[in-house]
């Protein structure tokens, strides 16, 4: 043990929150070096647990255990373990889907996502990633994958002191894996590809609003590669528009359009631009990226938020749908749906909620701690008369 902290009264971890802020830590005993384990004292000297430390980063510690413990193998195996029974238990597929998901599964800073004969990991903390080889060890024994692929490209890594860096952990380079979700075959390179592969937070949602499009005139924005615009098409939808601004998913989207045989009208576009252009559709999906990546960003991405919604509403048929996402973690469930709320009585819309899609049980939310929970999504239907 390297080492500790005593934290402040009133600090958030005195309150089931697993993080201490640099604002928060009164005293540091021991000069614990970054990517450390260190033990984390209240005022009185009792032991709140311990966790992870990093004094480059604004969140010095985060806690992943109440008790002594090492980060050694035998603690990687035990948790990562418990990470794939309890998404056995929730009927999580086993083949593709996200393993581990950060302080969720009791790893600060680890996810591992499986796609196929695949695992990818990231590592987005110093102590984990100074472990990242026995995580990878574990992942693969654990998981009986050999292939295990580094993906710590993620910019989030700069507030941790750590570079970028992308290759194979274990195993051999599996090239670009085929998957199929919600009806969908979609090819992943998860060495080269966008993120992880991927957006694996939104494979169950592809499913439920495909279950919306039969016989509809649909608008997907922000299409990345496809995924709600080509589950609507394979389920019968009318006609599908996907629009998609970056170049290199344009193309893939278009590959997953041959590949599933499927016919989308693909516009290599902003999607601003396009609801600007006017047109008329039945389901209307957006799924940006996220508008707000700092607290201080919020207030601008609800403006954001509140006129996308007002252009995408002008569009809607008189019994039109409109399922919409937020994965800012930073705008609340309520702030989200208020500027919603706000942009449907811009375009002089009222619509009822029909229903709010969350994560899926393989990216699963801890109670008393937020930042595990940031995928918010409505499905909404317009009112008849209005």
């Amino acid at each position: 043990m390297g080492g500790g902290i005593i934290v402040r009264p009133r600090s958030r971890i005195l309150h089931g929150h697993d993080w201490v802020y640099s604002s928060e830590v009164l005293k540091t005993f021991g000069s614990p070096d970054d990517g450390s384990v260190v033990s984390i004292k209240d005022g009185r000297d009792n032991l709140l647990g311990v966790g992870i430390y990093n004094a480059k980063s604004q969140i010095v510690v985060r806690r992943f255990s109440r008790r002594r413990q090492e980060l050694d193998g035998d603690f990687f195996r035990r948790r990562i373990a418990q990470a794939l029974e309890y998404r056995a238990r929730a009927g999580c597929r086993e083949d593709l889907g996200r393993l581990v998901w950060s302080e969720s599964d009791g790893l600060p800073g680890v996810i591992a996502d499986r796609y196929g004969p695949a695992v990818v990991l990231q590592t987005l903390t110093k102590a984990m990633d100074l472990r990242k080889d026995v995580i990878a060890g574990v992942l693969g024994e654990v998981s009986g994958v050999g292939c295990v692929i580094e993906r710590n490209d993620a910019p989030v890594r700069a507030a941790e002191g750590l570079e970028p860096a992308r290759g194979m952990l274990a195993g051999e380079s599996p090239g670009v894996i085929e998957v199929a979700a919600a009806g969908v075959t979609f090819l992943v390179d998860p060495l080269a590809g966008h993120k992880t592969g991927l957006y694996l937070d939104q494979i169950e949602s592809y499913g439920i609003v495909a279950g919306m499009a039969c016989g509809r005139r649909v608008l997907d924005c922000f299409s990345n590669q496809g995924g709600f615009a080509l589950a609507c098409a394979k389920a019968g939808a009318a006609s599908v528009v996907a629009v998609e601004s970056g170049a290199e998913a344009v193309a893939r989207l278009r590959e997953n359009a041959e590949r599933n045989a499927v016919e989308l009208d693909v516009r290599h576009a902003d999607v601003f631009d396009v609801l600007a252009r006017g047109g008329e559709f039945d389901l209307i999906v957006l799924d940006p990226p996220s508008f707000a990546k700092a607290r201080a960003r919020v207030n601008e991405a609800l403006r954001g938020y509140r006129d996308l919604h007002a252009r995408a509403a002008r569009l809607l048929s008189k019994d039109g749908l409109l399922v919409s996402f937020s994965c800012s973690h930073h705008v609340a469930g309520h702030e989200f749906e208020s500027a919603i709320a706000e942009g449907l009585q811009d375009a002089k819309r009222n619509m009822r909620l029909i229903r709010r899609i969350g994560q899926p049980a393989d990216h699963p939310v801890v109670l008393g701690l937020p930042e595990t929970e940031y995928l918010k999504g409505v499905a909404l239907g317009a009112m008849p008369g209005r």
